[in-house]
């Protein structure tokens, strides 16, 4: 069969007749259901015609056991050269030893390949021509012999990465320091190393017309709830574009509200926060090429816990979480509060805090609302330009920003003390948000607070509020209540909403996830404990066995 005969071009428009006639089917699909014929030329010419000219994709002729020809086609720069020679091309060329005396027909030569020649486990038989490109494009090497209609598909991709070292957005003083990398079977390798169970799931699929990322969706058999699961699955499958660079691109297509700020999808670049929620009941994605794995469903109270907040002892831990909750809540409405104080109600400052911030006031020329503004989009700006700068100017660029800056414009009369102090103790908050996301959603929301706080005052600092309150009420993950377990109230799961309760009170699940097997602590684990503990060095009883 020629090559032609694949390409050929249907000028023939589709159309139906009154008689019904057929429509053609498609070029395209045509040119992806094409098989190799036993003519090795053939292939070899459809393969150079999908994948062009490339300096760097080589075929290498040789012959099989030295009778038949064969070429062996694959990207230098995706595979691992040894191997390639020593595991694939150096057995193929020679007969094995337990043959050598005898006949290979050309009828036997595919069960002989794979069965006694290839030192290579990822090794498999395909016919599709555009599979056998599919693989050239991923790092595998193809072997076609001449005579035989199927080929070897070898895994031997090979791609330098980088090592891999704690994460640099999720940093803990006691926890695990490992975090993912760009390579997705690094990171399924690091989530099963932490969760060496049987019943832990990785389904794999390919998203992405030009790309074709891999994507692996993972869970817990026995846990999950397979609706989730489908769920998941079938938002990932609707997925049509053409190309999937990160797992932030999935976020963006699975999420239930898209206009909203605040993220539905929690992103970590942790395995061991991976597995805490795969525990839980969660189905985590992992993307090809992103070191970021993304959890769903989720719900506010996720964005500022820490994977610290369990590793800790719960007294210790419920006093940081507090610490961190009241930040977040000045890094949302300090200016605002700030602005209509001063605009509105300077009756509820104390006299001789009034007089401090009136003597402050006295040379700016802008009212509260105006210069809370100049000062936060200046902030905005410092901090964005001091994320995007290279890490050694970086540092000095923040130092130069805040001192020099922000001494400049309070002595020049453009900006009052107190206002700096309340725009740096905002920002302060807004970095003690675990999540970047959420403190990117808060620090989008204060400036409309911030408008309403100099139109209305109090009033309307409240009415942002109740309107913020109100669409966190009307939001889900996947059908999850965004302040669950607050809202519908659910008692066992508080127990880890404003404090950390103790290891031992989490019996269950979280209810919301509706898993299969809720159990997760068994009952009476503390009350055995203390039952069966000895003081096998108290000194009392020490002096006792001495008498």
């Amino acid at each position: 069969m020629s090559i032609l005969k694949w390409f050929k071009p249907n000028k023939q428009a589709n159309h139906h007749t009154a008689q019904g006639t057929a429509s053609q089917e498609p070029a395209e699909d045509k040119k992806q259901k094409a098989s190799i014929n036993g003519n090795m030329e053939d292939a070899l010419r459809y393969i150079n015609s999908i994948l062009g000219e490339n300096d760097d994709f080589l075929v290498r002729r040789f012959h099989v056991f030295g009778h038949y020809k064969a070429v062996m086609l694959y990207f230098s720069n995706m595979i691992n050269q040894n191997t390639v020679n020593t595991d694939i091309l150096k057995p193929l060329m020679y007969v094995p030893v337990h043959l050598e005396n005898k006949s290979i027909e050309l009828n036997q030569l595919k069960d002989v390949l794979i069965n006694d020649a290839m030192y290579h486990s990822e090794g498999k038989l395909e016919s599709n021509l555009y599979k056998l490109v599919d693989g050239l494009v991923r790092g595998e090497t193809v072997v076609v012999v001449d005579g035989l209609d199927e080929a070897l598909l070898i895994g031997t991709r090979n791609i330098d990465k980088r090592s891999i070292d704690q994460p640099a957005t999720e940093m803990v003083i006691r926890g695990p320091r490992e975090g993912f990398i760009e390579l997705l079977g690094t990171n399924i390798a690091l989530i099963r190393y932490r969760l060496q169970s049987p019943d832990f799931r990785m389904h794999t699929m390919e998203i992405g017309k030009r790309t074709r990322s891999k994507v692996a969706v993972c869970f817990m058999d026995g846990i999950t709830n397979p609706e989730l699961l489908q769920e998941v699955k079938k938002r990932l499958s609707k997925i049509d574009t053409s190309s999937v660079l990160d797992s932030g691109v999935l976020e963006q297509y699975i999420e239930d509200n898209h206009l909203s700020p605040f993220p539905q999808v929690q992103y970590t670049e942790r395995p061991d926060k991976v597995v805490s929620n795969l525990l839980e009941g969660r189905v985590a994605i992992l993307v090809d090429g992103s070191p970021l794995a993304l959890v769903v469903p989720t719900v506010f109270s996720q964005l500022y816990q820490t994977v610290e907040d369990y590793n800790e002892r719960f007294l210790l831990m419920s006093s940081i979480r507090m610490a961190r909750l009241v930040a977040l809540v000045l890094s949302l409405i300090f200016p605002s509060l700030y602005v209509a104080v001063i605009s509105f109600n300077p009756e509820l400052i104390p006299t001789e805090f009034a007089v401090a911030v009136a003597g402050g006031r006295s040379g700016v020329p802008f009212p509260a609302i105006v210069e809370v503004l100049i000062i936060e989009i200046s902030m905005e700006v410092l901090r964005e330009a001091t994320i995007r700068l290279p890490q050694q100017v970086g540092g000095a660029l923040s130092i130069v920003g805040v001192l020099v800056i922000g001494q400049a414009a309070v002595s020049a009369g453009f900006s009052s003390p107190i206002t700096v102090v309340i725009i740096a103790l905002t920002t302060i908050g807004s970095f003690a948000t675990p999540a970047y996301n959420a403190a990117l959603a808060l620090r989008l929301l204060r400036f409309p607070l911030i408008i309403m706080a100099g139109l209305f005052g109090l009033y309307g600092i409240m009415i942002g509020l109740i309107l913020i309150a109100n669409h966190l009420l009307s939001l889900k993950s996947f059908g999850v209540p965004y302040l669950s377990p607050l809202v519908p109230g659910n008692f066992n799961g508080m127990k880890d909403l404003l404090f950390r309760s103790p290891l031992w009170w989490f019996k269950n699940r979280p209810s919301m996830l509706q898993t299969i097997d809720d159990t997760r602590t068994a009952p009476g684990v503390i009350d055995e404990l203390k039952q069966t503990n000895e003081n096998v060095l108290d000194p009392v009883h020490a002096k006792k066995k001495e008498r």
